[in-house]
């Protein structure tokens, strides 16, 4: 019976681990932003796959897309620092890459590998060392160290199985990029992930002249939503040499072969040849004005975080 419980216990432990709405961010349902829903649901009618559950709004300069729930819901999340920088046209985008993860049957999105890597990336955390052991804690820590290796190991190896399918999936997001918000649009998404990290240096900036200037001071003098005009304004100032400059630096540095995106160059360059498409999804303002209108409180709160907490990237 002992050994029984024991295996038990470890059983829930080590038990699936389905991904789950976050608590710290806001999430947008079907109901709370119609709008933006609709649009999601053409951009996911054009690359050919159902639409998504729920949008979470974050404050990465990123997208993704993932499942959550034991029944393999759909989670588009949209990062807004990335969100804020692009034309109406370039968010169509993003949004046919990251629904195209789902139509062109990625496998690290699947419900099977996708929480395979989600449960393992949990184990391995939660058979990180203790940090400054004292007494029974560095027992733990030693008999953690099998445990943690024996994952580390599994994760890898499902990492490398997976690599060359998942860096063939971002090729054909592209073109489903491409497809939903046209070629050029979509080429104007890869120039804006280029100079990811200025957008990232921009926002930490604003959120150490808060720090200095004082939360609760910085906050009443002006209002959280206008740090996205503030980094728009800073995107629209770099040259267009910077754009050329990085490319190159992309070419010297050559393609990456344990890397789940490839080169962001290669990607341009593959979706430049051949005729140019045009948009399945074309946007005007009227519907650009009403999914920034479901936006604006989610635009409010994850700025005051941002200029609250401190901004990592």
């Amino acid at each position: 019976m002992v050994a029984g419980a024991i295996l038990l216990v470890m059983a829930v432990a080590l038990r699936p681990r389905f991904a789950r709405l976050p608590d710290d961010r806001p999430v947008l349902r079907r109901a709370d932003a119609p709008e933006l829903f609709a649009l999601v649901d053409d951009v996911a009618r054009s690359v050919g796959t159902r639409t998504v559950d729920a949008v979470v709004v974050g404050d990465e300069v990123n997208a993704s897309v993932s499942i959550y729930g034991l029944r393999g819901r759909r989670r588009l999340t949209i990062g807004l620092p990335l969100w804020e920088i692009l034309t109406p046209q370039e968010r169509v985008a993003l949004l046919g890459h990251e629904l195209g993860h789902y139509g062109n049957g990625d496998t690290r999105h699947g419900l099977v590998v996708g929480t395979a890597l989600q449960s393992l990336g949990q184990w391995h955390y939660s058979f990180a060392p203790i940090p400054n052991p004292a007494g029974m804690q560095i027992l733990v820590n030693l008999l953690y160290v099998l445990p943690r290796l024996f994952v580390r190991g599994v994760l890898m190896l499902l990492d490398q199985l997976t690599l060359r399918a998942a860096q063939r999936a971002e090729y054909l997001a592209d073109r489903e990029a491409a497809r939903a918000g046209s070629t050029e649009a979509a080429a104007g998404l890869m120039d804006r992930l280029l100079i990811a990290d200025s957008a990232v240096t921009a926002l930490q900036r604003e959120a150490n002249q808060a720090s200095l200037r004082g939360h609760g001071a910085a906050l009443r003098a002006e209002r959280p939503e206008h740090l996205w005009d503030r980094l728009a304004a800073h995107m629209e100032s770099v040259p267009g040499h910077e754009y050329e400059r990085l490319r190159r630096v992309g070419a010297r540095r050559g393609h990456s072969v344990d890397s789940t995106h490839p080169p962001t160059h290669l990607r341009r360059t593959c979706l430049l040849t051949g005729p140019p498409l045009p948009a399945a999804v074309p946007t005007d303002a009227a519907r650009e004005r009403r999914v920034a209108a479901e936006l604006a409180a989610a635009r409010t709160a994850v700025a005051r975080r941002i200029m609250r907490d401190g901004y990592q990237g």
